[in-house]
């Protein structure tokens, strides 16, 4: 299993989350790219950081929404947002050249993450824009319009699970600001990672979902993230990147 977490968020004098602590735990680094956190100098950090450690570098692009940390649906033309999407991936990829490795994969943030579930012209204009970029994996919620449009592209379509955000029946993230939307007891973090390596995890209703997951995420700006990433990794026992 492969175990990623958001990093790069905060944004000039701002900070969110332990960075370093969590590249020496994690096996893949979802950056943000600028559009919903991240600067450059941040972005290049967080490279420089990851090749020491051996971590992957992805490209977790956004939309254009910093006021709003990427978590507000946005329509934009799916044309802008394919040429936005390279753009981001683009601009990364400088920063980790700097550092001597190279984006491998792209995991859309927040609401476009969420977006490209059921909308199908963004989660082409994703695919568009990691396509004029090169052939990248793409990490996505199982089912979605994404990884289908993704593998309909030629592109590897990974299919993620989150320890830590609560699941509806439908197998779709419950969204932020409702109750049971985030785990934030190490403990029950480390028994969905667990579940997931049998293909199952649990609903907020009770309900069981079979999924087929190659990537967990452990979000960094959850409360606790280093803990729960430290007890996954040690209860998960070997953790190795996808790509």
């Amino acid at each position: 299993m492969d175990l990623n977490s958001d990093l790069g968020e905060g944004f000039g004098i701002w900070r969110l989350g332990d960075d370093n602590a969590l590249l020496g735990i994690i096996t893949s680094a979802n950056v943000a790219c600028g559009f919903h956190a991240g600067d450059p100098s941040t972005m290049r950090k967080v490279c420089e950081e990851a090749a020491k450690n051996g971590v992957k570098i992805g490209a977790q692009v956004s939309y254009r929404d910093l006021a709003g940390f990427g978590r507000r649906f946005i329509d934009v033309d799916p044309i802008e947002l394919a040429d936005e999407v390279l753009y981001q991936i683009g601009a990364l990829d400088a920063c980790a050249r700097a550092a001597g490795t190279e984006v491998v994969y792209v995991k859309p943030h927040g609401a476009l993450y969420n977006a490209t579930v059921h909308h199908e012209k963004q989660a082409k204009a994703v695919v568009n824009g990691v396509k004029a970029f090169k052939d990248l994996p793409v990490l996505g919620l199982p089912f979605s319009h994404l990884l289908h449009s993704a593998e309909a592209a030629g592109l590897r379509p990974v299919q993620e699970a989150f320890a830590d955000r609560g699941y509806l029946p439908d197998g779709t993230l419950v969204p932020r600001g409702q109750s049971n939307a985030l785990l934030t007891d190490t403990k029950q973090v480390v028994e969905r990672a667990v579940r997931l390596l049998d293909g199952e995890l649990v609903a907020v209703d009770g309900a069981v979902i079979k999924v087929q997951a190659e990537s967990l995420c452990v979000h960094g700006d959850t409360p606790g993230a280093v803990e729960h990433a430290r007890a996954v990794r040690e209860a998960l026992g070997t953790v190795t990147a996808f790509v």
